[in-house]
């Protein structure tokens, strides 16, 4: 495994936007050939489209790489309704704008649910999730959470109006990408710590905080409580990749056992010496298997 934080961090060879429903923006930035096949990248918590991956690949696999902005976050206009519903249905108007009717779709962390949403939706021809967020309120999971991670789990749910004022009243960028920092296991922090990656991380949370923290909040909420998603019917091929040396509380708990079992059509990546940062140091292997995998559901 070698990775360059220098080829991880290239800027957007183009952005894009398509204006929805209630006058509401959706924004993406993109890498790749623009005549490449679209492949659509869901970015983790709070972060901006600004920071893709994969980009050195992208040529050789002909690959048009686009991060949107999820609403409230960089350049999206906010929607105080979000839910995972209503992002999959933002998700599938920027598909169709493509002149597609599915996508391969890439997520990352926190983009975890919003893509399950999505492939729900119908709009994935294949998913990648990449060290994603699982159903942390499930019982399987109530002896394998931090406490910390268990408390605001419960109070997302028991008082979601008192959990967001709580976490508008702290989250920004900077303070966010230090506890990132000190979640993370040594073999991130080489990753996430390492410049320019490092500058180019906080770049995309500054862009994504540009709105204030609203957008982060509810995307929070979204991904803490139920997510009324039946994975079950989720049938385009979906690979879940886990580094069995991520650190962070609030990504899957069993590496991605439980979802790989309520999916049907799913397969499991466990990379023992890998850390959650397997995105960016695995990126050939993700975007490749994703593009093999599409259309096969």
């Amino acid at each position: 495994m070698t990775f360059s934080p220098d080829e991880a961090v290239r800027r957007p060879d183009r952005k894009g936007s398509i204006t929805l429903a209630g006058n509401r923006v959706l924004a993406w930035s993109e890498w790749g050939p623009e005549r490449g096949d679209p492949v659509l990248f869901l970015t983790g918590a709070g972060m901006a489209g600004t920071l893709g991956f994969g980009q050195e690949h992208l040529e050789d696999l002909h690959i048009r790489l686009i991060a949107p902005d999820r609403p409230g976050l960089g350049a999206s206009s906010a929607d105080p309704d979000k839910t995972l519903a209503r992002v999959a249905r933002d998700i599938a108007d920027l598909v169709a704008s493509l002149g597609l009717t599915s996508i391969p779709v890439v997520a990352f962390s926190q983009g975890a649910p919003f893509a399950f949403a999505a492939a729900a939706h119908g709009t994935a021809s294949s998913l990648a999730i990449v060290s994603g967020q699982d159903e942390l309120y499930r019982p399987e999971f109530a002896d394998r959470l931090p406490d910390q991670v268990t408390q605001m789990t419960r109070h997302a749910q028991e008082d979601p109006a008192g959990f967001s004022a709580m976490l508008e009243g702290f989250a920004e960028p900077d303070g966010f990408y230090d506890l990132v920092l000190s979640m993370s296991s040594p073999e991130d922090q080489a990753v996430y710590g390492a410049e320019p990656f490092a500058s180019a991380y906080r770049h995309a949370l500054r862009e994504g905080f540009r709105q204030g923290p609203k957008g982060y909040v509810l995307d929070t909420l979204a991904a803490l409580t139920p997510w009324g998603v039946d994975l079950g019917r989720i049938n385009c091929p979906v690979t879940l990749w886990y580094g069995g040396k991520d650190g962070s509380p609030v990504h899957s708990p069993d590496f991605g056992q439980s979802l790989a079992e309520r999916l049907p059509n799913a397969s499991r990546r466990f990379l023992a010496e890998d850390g959650g940062a397997l995105l960016w140091t695995r990126a050939h292997d993700i975007l490749r298997e994703l593009m093999a995998a599409r259309g096969k559901g």
